[in-house]
């Protein structure tokens, strides 16, 4: 149980009310800036604007996957205001008050650093990453299917990249009957492709591996779909980029050429936010409760 703390949930999409679900149902008291136009009520849950709430008095703070953009303003699809994180609202919060984002950059590095408050991640975090691709690879389904005119099945697919989402999408593309590709530079995940009975290839291989492609799917967040790479590749190549923005490929040449790209991170809060919230819910359900256990001196 939260009994006790006092938790800002400030803006985000679907994916929130998941967590704001969760936290209400463990006696947290929750604040809701950014969440006006919002119908549903919580118990235990208050909407409130960011100037009229107490933050002296705020154990921990919540924000949207995508955290901040650069100039430190959230998403908030529930309410028409603009709603920023600053320096001196941080600053106002108790020392121990943790910030918890899915991602971060250099606006809410350099304030939670200037404030000396701890931010957590819950992107880099191994369990919400794996738990996040199953999501990623049904949306990505989705997205080829609807923007081809042929099967998956016996398709030639090249992925980039063997993260935890790269994984699951050529382990699931596989399986769907296509032929598969993975590059990769690491020679552990080389090996790792080959068990999975996979064609794998160094990166520096993709203008040629690319000649044959009818689907190529990126999850590094770096530009290798270059527009050398681009110009080599078939007419008819869907481009499915899942890297964070702005993405992996020159979307500019890949236009010039008419080939389709599409760039789609944050799958899982489009394809399926009751299922990606409840992901999130859990580990700050289950990371708040330790914080506020090691508060009280147990250890859990």
């Amino acid at each position: 149980m939260l009994t006790g703390m006092q938790i800002a949930v400030i803006g985000g999409d679907a994916r929130q009310l998941e967590v704001i679900r969760k936290l209400t149902e463990q006696d947290a008291k929750l604040w809701l800036i950014g969440f006006e136009q919002l119908d549903h009520a919580f118990s235990g849950a208050v909407k409130e604007k960011m100037e009229d709430v107490d933050f002296s008095e705020i154990d921990a703070i919540i924000l949207p996957v995508p955290g901040t953009n650069l100039k430190g303003e959230v998403e908030t699809i529930f309410s028409n205001e603009i709603v920023f994180i600053t320096e001196e609202l941080l600053a106002k919060t108790p020392p121990n008050c943790t910030i918890y984002s899915g991602i971060s950059n250099a606006y809410l590095n350099g304030i939670t650093k200037k404030t000396n408050r701890k931010l957590i991640q819950l992107f880099e975090r191994d369990d919400v990453a794996i738990y996040n691709s199953i999501p990623t690879v049904e949306g990505t389904i989705m997205m080829a299917i609807q923007h081809t005119d042929f099967t998956i099945h016996g398709s030639k697919v090249v992925v980039l990249g063997l993260g935890r989402v790269g994984m699951s999408v050529a382990r699931t593309f596989k399986a769907l009957g296509a032929k598969v590709k993975v590059g990769a530079r690491r020679s552990e995940h080389m090996a790792r492709i080959t068990e999975m009975a996979l064609h794998p290839f160094h990166l520096d291989q993709l203008k040629d591996e690319i000649k044959d492609a009818d689907i190529c799917i990126n999850t590094i967040p770096v530009e290798v779909v270059t527009a050398s790479v681009i110009a080599q590749m078939p007419s008819h190549t869907l481009i499915i980029d899942l890297a964070s923005k702005p993405g992996g490929t020159d979307f500019r040449y890949a236009e010039k050429r008419g080939i389709k790209a599409l760039l789609a991170p944050g799958l899982p809060g489009i394809v399926a936010p009751k299922t990606a919230g409840k992901i999130l819910a859990n580990v700050l359900s289950q990371l708040l409760t330790d914080e506020l256990n090691k508060r009280k001196g147990k250890t859990t």
